[in-house]
């Protein structure tokens, strides 16, 4: 099976064909970063029935480009920038680069060492991940508007708003503030802006949510039934992982996660300490439904957390253990709705056969 890598760029890709047998350039082709650049790049590979498709950085500038080739039946996989790095540096002439050995570097990642991920359609998981994504811009933006308006009430209220001040809160302080100068009036005039501003954010934060609800229940997730998480949590939580069959174990997933304890020596093993690597939005959010249940006096995540109290553990230690567990427990909840997913799939496909 011939091997093309592909190093993506803005405006062009540059695609070389490298037999996984040989380790030899077979051909290369530069094509505009346009549909018609793309059905150039098919009919110039067609010339090998068998093929697999190596596009370094699929989840970056590649991304438009591996996910057009999978639509079209091509077996892709993606590979990494850092592994091409690697490739490179240690060949024959290492120091040189261009984009035809870039694009041959990441065909000899896929065949040799392994470090190529295969990429698949786009799922509700990335859907997911967009709403989360546009979520946290219009948090940002809120609670940037609501810093504003604090500002502003400072200089026109004695002691400022309260500190849980909400749009229809100021709009009640602000009907009832008559402005004393000029600059008084051009403050209460930027602070009416920014109630609006906050209202609209409301809103759209308010649809926002709403679209993840649906979308959860379109595809049956069963994440929120666990204590802690609703549909905002799950969306992050689904959206932040992806597809959670990638992970072969609840150790690498709690490693993914950054909530799988370091040893601190390779001579002592009985002592650890946090890890700060991982995602650390996923990281977050375990923190978060971890602290939910411990504040649930009935739920099992509180008994559990009150079991490694009475085994002698910190209150920190209890809670990062309580993490480590729900990181698990949302693994295999995710791997068993996908699982129930592709059965239904396959068996709409039969039906309809």
């Amino acid at each position: 099976m011939m091997l093309i890598g592909i190093d993506p760029h803005k405006s062009s890709h540059t695609a070389t064909a490298v037999d996984p047998t040989t380790n030899s350039d077979r051909g290369s082709v530069r094509i505009d970063a346009s549909f018609a650049g793309y059905r150039k790049l098919l009919v110039w590979a067609r010339q090998w029935p068998e093929r697999r498709w190596a596009v370094e950085n699929a989840e970056g500038l590649g991304h438009h480009l591996a996910l057009w080739l999978v639509a079209m039946g091509e077996l892709v996989v993606d590979v990494a920038p850092a592994a091409t790095a690697r490739v490179r540096q240690l060949s024959r002439g290492g120091r040189r680069k261009n984009d035809r050995i870039d694009a041959a570097a990441a065909a000899c990642v896929a065949a040799l060492h392994g470090d190529a991920r295969p990429v698949h359609t786009e799922t509700h998981a990335d859907s997911l991940a967009l709403l989360d994504e546009r979520r946290k811009d219009l948090s940002s933006s809120r609670t940037r508007s609501v810093n504003q308006l604090h500002a502003l009430l400072r200089e026109l209220l004695p002691g400022g708003a309260p500190t849980d001040l909400t749009a229809a809160k100021a709009a009640v302080i602000l009907r009832g503030l008559p402005p004393v100068t000029v600059t008084d009036r051009v403050r209460k005039s930027l602070a009416r802006e920014l109630v609006s501003d906050i209202k609209r954010y409301d809103t759209q934060l308010a649809d926002n949510a709403a679209a993840m609800d649906e979308l959860l229940d379109l595809h049956g997730t069963t994440l929120r039934s666990i204590p802690g998480i609703g549909p905002v949590m799950a969306a992050r939580i689904i959206g932040r992982t992806g597809r959670a069959s990638r992970f072969s174990n609840a150790a690498a997933y709690a490693n993914y996660t950054g909530v799988a304890p370091i040893e601190v020596a390779s001579a002592d093993s009985s002592r650890h300490r946090l890890s700060r690597h991982g995602d650390r939005e996923l990281n977050s959010a375990l923190h978060t439904i971890a602290m939910i249940q411990i504040r649930m006096t009935s739920s099992v995540g509180r008994s559990y957390y009150d079991k490694k109290i009475s085994e002698g553990k910190s209150p920190r230690e209890a809670k990062r253990c309580l993490k480590r567990r729900l990181a698990d427990l949302c693994r295999r909840t995710m791997t068993r709705d996908e699982r129930r997913t592709t059965r239904i799939g396959a068996f709409d496909d039969t039906e309809s056969a």
